[in-house]
Protein backbone atom coordinates (compact mmCIF):
# COMPACT_ATOMS: atom_id res chain seq x y z
CA UNK A 1 0.00 0.00 0.00
CA UNK A 2 1.03 3.60 -0.42
CA UNK A 3 2.48 4.80 2.85
CA UNK A 4 1.38 8.07 4.51
CA UNK A 5 4.98 9.30 4.22
CA UNK A 6 4.52 9.66 0.46
CA UNK A 7 1.80 12.28 0.95
CA UNK A 8 4.23 14.31 3.09
CA UNK A 9 6.76 14.62 0.26
CA UNK A 10 6.98 17.96 -1.55
CA UNK A 11 4.74 17.98 -4.63
CA UNK A 12 7.67 18.05 -7.08
CA UNK A 13 9.18 14.91 -5.53
CA UNK A 14 5.84 13.12 -5.64
CA UNK A 15 5.44 14.11 -9.30
CA UNK A 16 8.95 12.86 -10.15
CA UNK A 17 8.14 9.41 -8.75
CA UNK A 18 4.73 9.32 -10.42
CA UNK A 19 6.13 10.37 -13.82
CA UNK A 20 8.92 7.82 -13.67
CA UNK A 21 6.53 5.04 -12.64
CA UNK A 22 3.92 5.95 -15.25
CA UNK A 23 6.50 5.98 -18.05
CA UNK A 24 7.95 2.64 -16.98
CA UNK A 25 4.65 0.84 -16.43
CA UNK A 26 2.90 2.23 -19.51
CA UNK A 27 5.90 1.53 -21.73
CA UNK A 28 6.77 -1.95 -20.52
CA UNK A 29 3.68 -3.31 -18.77
CA UNK A 30 3.51 -4.46 -15.19
CA UNK A 31 5.46 -7.72 -15.51
CA UNK A 32 8.36 -6.33 -17.55
CA UNK A 33 8.61 -3.05 -15.65
CA UNK A 34 11.63 -2.60 -13.40
CA UNK A 35 11.32 -0.89 -10.04
CA UNK A 36 15.04 -0.19 -10.23
CA UNK A 37 14.53 1.82 -13.44
CA UNK A 38 11.72 3.77 -11.76
CA UNK A 39 14.00 4.50 -8.80
CA UNK A 40 16.82 5.65 -11.09
CA UNK A 41 14.54 7.83 -13.23
CA UNK A 42 12.95 9.39 -10.15
CA UNK A 43 16.35 10.16 -8.66
CA UNK A 44 15.72 8.47 -5.32
CA UNK A 45 17.30 5.58 -3.43
CA UNK A 46 15.84 2.09 -3.25
CA UNK A 47 15.41 2.52 0.49
CA UNK A 48 13.41 5.69 -0.10
CA UNK A 49 11.06 3.95 -2.53
CA UNK A 50 10.22 1.26 0.03
CA UNK A 51 9.73 4.05 2.54
CA UNK A 52 6.82 5.27 0.37
CA UNK A 53 5.42 2.07 -1.18
CA UNK A 54 5.41 -1.59 -0.13
CA UNK A 55 6.50 -2.72 -3.58
CA UNK A 56 5.96 -2.62 -7.33
CA UNK A 57 2.35 -3.79 -7.10
CA UNK A 58 1.42 -1.02 -4.69
CA UNK A 59 3.11 1.63 -6.82
CA UNK A 60 1.30 0.35 -9.93
CA UNK A 61 -2.08 0.35 -8.20
CA UNK A 62 -1.47 3.89 -6.95
CA UNK A 63 -0.57 5.19 -10.41
CA UNK A 64 -3.69 3.63 -12.00
CA UNK A 65 -5.95 4.94 -9.25
CA UNK A 66 -4.63 8.50 -9.33
CA UNK A 67 -4.62 8.67 -13.14
CA UNK A 68 -8.23 7.48 -13.25
CA UNK A 69 -9.21 10.04 -10.62
CA UNK A 70 -7.61 12.79 -12.71
CA UNK A 71 -9.39 11.53 -15.84
CA UNK A 72 -12.82 11.58 -14.20
CA UNK A 73 -12.11 15.00 -12.72
CA UNK A 74 -11.42 16.30 -16.23
CA UNK A 75 -14.50 14.63 -17.71
CA UNK A 76 -16.84 15.92 -15.04
CA UNK A 77 -19.82 14.08 -13.51
CA UNK A 78 -21.72 11.20 -15.08
CA UNK A 79 -25.24 11.56 -13.64
CA UNK A 80 -27.14 8.29 -13.32
CA UNK A 81 -29.28 7.88 -16.48
CA UNK A 82 -32.81 8.90 -15.64
CA UNK A 83 -34.46 9.44 -19.01
CA UNK A 84 -38.17 8.99 -19.47
CA UNK A 85 -38.10 6.01 -21.83
CA UNK A 86 -35.94 3.06 -22.86
CA UNK A 87 -34.48 4.73 -25.96
CA UNK A 88 -33.48 7.80 -23.97
CA UNK A 89 -31.92 5.65 -21.25
CA UNK A 90 -29.76 3.65 -23.63
CA UNK A 91 -28.84 6.75 -25.62
CA UNK A 92 -27.47 8.29 -22.42
CA UNK A 93 -25.51 5.13 -21.62
CA UNK A 94 -24.06 5.17 -25.14
CA UNK A 95 -23.10 8.84 -24.81
CA UNK A 96 -21.35 8.17 -21.49
CA UNK A 97 -19.43 5.20 -22.87
CA UNK A 98 -18.36 7.15 -25.95
CA UNK A 99 -17.24 10.04 -23.78
CA UNK A 100 -15.17 7.76 -21.55
CA UNK A 101 -13.62 5.66 -24.32
CA UNK A 102 -12.80 8.76 -26.37
CA UNK A 103 -10.86 10.06 -23.39
CA UNK A 104 -9.13 6.73 -22.77
CA UNK A 105 -8.14 6.10 -26.38
CA UNK A 106 -6.75 9.64 -26.45
CA UNK A 107 -4.70 8.86 -23.33
CA UNK A 108 -2.58 5.87 -24.40
CA UNK A 109 -0.50 5.74 -21.21
CA UNK A 110 -3.60 5.37 -19.04
CA UNK A 111 -5.12 2.85 -21.46
CA UNK A 112 -1.91 0.81 -21.22
CA UNK A 113 -1.97 0.99 -17.43
CA UNK A 114 -5.57 -0.26 -17.26
CA UNK A 115 -4.80 -3.13 -19.66
CA UNK A 116 -1.86 -4.01 -17.45
CA UNK A 117 -3.99 -3.94 -14.33
CA UNK A 118 -6.48 -6.37 -15.87
CA UNK A 119 -3.71 -8.65 -17.15
CA UNK A 120 -1.87 -8.64 -13.83
CA UNK A 121 -4.93 -9.07 -11.62
CA UNK A 122 -3.77 -12.47 -10.18
CA UNK A 123 -1.26 -10.46 -8.11
CA UNK A 124 -3.13 -9.99 -4.80
CA UNK A 125 -2.53 -6.24 -4.52
CA UNK A 126 -3.64 -5.63 -8.11
CA UNK A 127 -6.62 -7.96 -7.78
CA UNK A 128 -7.66 -5.87 -4.78
CA UNK A 129 -7.15 -2.67 -6.77
CA UNK A 130 -9.41 -4.02 -9.50
CA UNK A 131 -11.99 -5.06 -6.89
CA UNK A 132 -11.82 -1.58 -5.32
CA UNK A 133 -12.53 0.02 -8.71
CA UNK A 134 -15.53 -2.25 -9.15
CA UNK A 135 -16.83 -1.40 -5.69
CA UNK A 136 -16.42 2.30 -6.40
CA UNK A 137 -18.79 2.18 -9.40
CA UNK A 138 -21.22 -0.35 -7.91
CA UNK A 139 -23.62 2.19 -6.30
CA UNK A 140 -23.84 4.05 -9.63
CA UNK A 141 -24.58 0.81 -11.48
CA UNK A 142 -27.21 -0.24 -8.96
CA UNK A 143 -29.02 3.06 -9.32
CA UNK A 144 -28.72 2.93 -13.11
CA UNK A 145 -30.28 -0.54 -13.19
CA UNK A 146 -33.12 0.59 -10.91
CA UNK A 147 -33.79 3.63 -13.11
CA UNK A 148 -33.58 1.51 -16.25
CA UNK A 149 -36.09 -0.96 -14.88
CA UNK A 150 -38.44 1.87 -13.94
CA UNK A 151 -38.54 3.23 -17.52
CA UNK A 152 -38.70 -0.21 -19.17
CA UNK A 153 -35.11 -0.18 -20.45
CA UNK A 154 -33.85 -3.09 -18.34
CA UNK A 155 -35.47 -6.43 -17.67
CA UNK A 156 -36.96 -7.22 -14.27
CA UNK A 157 -37.02 -11.02 -14.47
CA UNK A 158 -33.48 -11.38 -13.09
CA UNK A 159 -31.88 -10.13 -9.85
CA UNK A 160 -30.19 -6.75 -10.19
CA UNK A 161 -26.83 -8.09 -9.01
CA UNK A 162 -26.90 -10.76 -11.71
CA UNK A 163 -27.73 -8.17 -14.36
CA UNK A 164 -24.80 -6.03 -13.19
CA UNK A 165 -22.49 -9.04 -13.32
CA UNK A 166 -23.59 -9.82 -16.88
CA UNK A 167 -23.20 -6.22 -18.04
CA UNK A 168 -19.78 -5.87 -16.42
CA UNK A 169 -18.74 -9.21 -17.89
CA UNK A 170 -19.57 -7.86 -21.34
CA UNK A 171 -18.12 -4.42 -20.67
CA UNK A 172 -14.64 -5.43 -19.54
CA UNK A 173 -13.57 -7.18 -22.78
CA UNK A 174 -15.14 -4.32 -24.74
CA UNK A 175 -13.00 -1.85 -22.78
CA UNK A 176 -9.83 -3.89 -23.23
CA UNK A 177 -10.39 -4.39 -26.96
CA UNK A 178 -11.08 -0.71 -27.60
CA UNK A 179 -8.05 0.39 -25.59
CA UNK A 180 -5.82 -2.17 -27.33
CA UNK A 181 -7.02 -1.50 -30.86
CA UNK A 182 -7.24 2.29 -30.46
CA UNK A 183 -9.73 2.63 -33.34
CA UNK A 184 -9.88 5.77 -35.43
CA UNK A 185 -11.76 8.51 -33.62
CA UNK A 186 -14.10 8.85 -36.59
CA UNK A 187 -15.08 5.18 -36.30
CA UNK A 188 -15.32 5.10 -32.51
CA UNK A 189 -18.97 6.32 -32.31
CA UNK A 190 -20.09 3.52 -34.65
CA UNK A 191 -18.23 0.87 -32.65
CA UNK A 192 -19.61 2.17 -29.38
CA UNK A 193 -23.13 2.16 -30.80
CA UNK A 194 -22.76 -1.48 -31.88
CA UNK A 195 -21.29 -2.56 -28.53
CA UNK A 196 -23.93 -0.79 -26.45
CA UNK A 197 -26.54 -2.31 -28.76
CA UNK A 198 -25.22 -5.76 -27.86
CA UNK A 199 -25.40 -4.90 -24.17
CA UNK A 200 -28.91 -3.50 -24.59
CA UNK A 201 -30.16 -6.69 -26.26
CA UNK A 202 -28.84 -8.72 -23.33
CA UNK A 203 -30.30 -6.45 -20.63
CA UNK A 204 -33.58 -5.19 -22.04
CA UNK A 205 -36.95 -6.84 -21.34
Amino acid sequence: MVRPRFAKLPAEQQQAIVRAARDEFAGRGFHDASLNRVIEAAGISKGSMYYYFDGKEDLYAYIVQTDLEHLFARLGPFPVPDDGDADGFWSTVEDYYLRLMTALTATPDLAALIRGLLAASPAPVLAQAQADLTQAVLPWLEQAVANGQRVGAIRTDLPADLLITVVMGMGQPMDVWLMAQQPDQDDLPRLISVLIGMMRRAAQP
